[in-house]
């Protein structure tokens, strides 16, 4: 997988089976869906890390605490130019619930 290079290539999150919302409207006034690649996290097995877009040069992540997500949907896998998949998914986060973003970058002298 070609992630950007900062990002530490993790096992990726088995997607458990959560119980389906009777009403998406419903969940919706609750919950916020964010949509990516879920992977484990490497350091903490009570939190999730999606990364937005696992293909791009300018990929950043989330993280969230496991118990502060109600449903995740599958969404079609993508696939690089190399042949290699990717598990893509929306997870449903509770409001209020504390995320973190992070983005990753080089640091470097942009005056060159």
């Amino acid at each position: 997988m070609s992630l950007h290079p900062l990002l530490q290539k993790t096992e990726k999150l088995e997607i458990q089976a959560y119980k389906k919302p009777k009403d998406f409207k419903t969940l919706s006034k609750s919950h916020v869906a964010f949509t990516g690649s879920p992977q484990k996290h490497p350091h903490n097995s009570n939190k999730v890390i999606l990364i937005s877009d696992p293909f791009s040069t300018s990929a950043f992540y989330y993280e969230f605490i496991k118990d502060d997500i109600s449903y995740i949907e599958e969404l079609p896998n993508l696939v690089d130019p190399n042949g290699e998949t990717v598990t893509m998914g929306r997870i449903w986060v509770k409001k209020g619930s504390l995320g973190i973003r992070s983005n990753p970058f080089i640091v470097e002298d942009t005056r060159k």
